[in-house]
């Protein structure tokens, strides 16, 4: 079964791959980005150019109706209300990609389950990570996903951490 996939990001160390898989796996896939990194992406990508601070350019994204929204690029808490918004009705299932990093600092146990608690009391992005994925599950409008993910796949160094 083919699927319509709009990434946000795209170009990423985490997020070139799966949109590399996406379409290795016959899906329709589009990317919204700024269009600022190098990475080439594969040809049958759709790309829309737009900023997400562009409030007209990000909302215009509900124009259109996607089976998966999947967003690497919401580092703050305050997306996720917009993100609702827009994509409810629009989307089958919304991906947040979060972070391991989220996870208890300083961890209880060596393993790290979905039981860990979501605590990390040092690191901003963490925190910012946590009461996103807090308010995304504190609601009922949106399905919703999220992914933590520990490793990225590509070499280089991350690009957008502090930007």
């Amino acid at each position: 079964m083919s699927l319509s996939v709009l990434f946000i990001g795209g170009t990423g160390q985490i997020s070139l791959p799966c949109v590399e898989d996406a379409l290795a796996a016959g899906h329709k896939v589009t990317v919204f980005n700024r269009g600022k990194l190098d990475s080439e992406l594969p040809a049958g990508v759709e790309t829309l150019v737009g900023d997400m601070n562009d409030k007209a350019a990000y909302r215009a994204l509900g124009d259109k109706s996607y089976d998966v929204v999947c967003q690497y690029m919401a580092f703050l808490p305050e997306r996720v209300a917009e993100d609702i918004e827009i994509f409810t009705g629009k989307t089958g299932q919304y991906i947040f990609i979060s972070s391991a990093s989220v996870y208890q600092k300083p961890a209880q146990h060596y393993v790290i389950t979905e039981k860990t608690p979501a605590v990390n009391p040092y690191w901003l992005y963490s925190q910012n990570k946590i009461a996103y994925e807090q308010k995304l599950i504190g609601q009922s409008k949106l399905p919703w996903t999220i992914v933590r993910p520990s490793h990225t796949v590509r070499t280089g160094l991350p690009t957008m951490v502090g930007e």
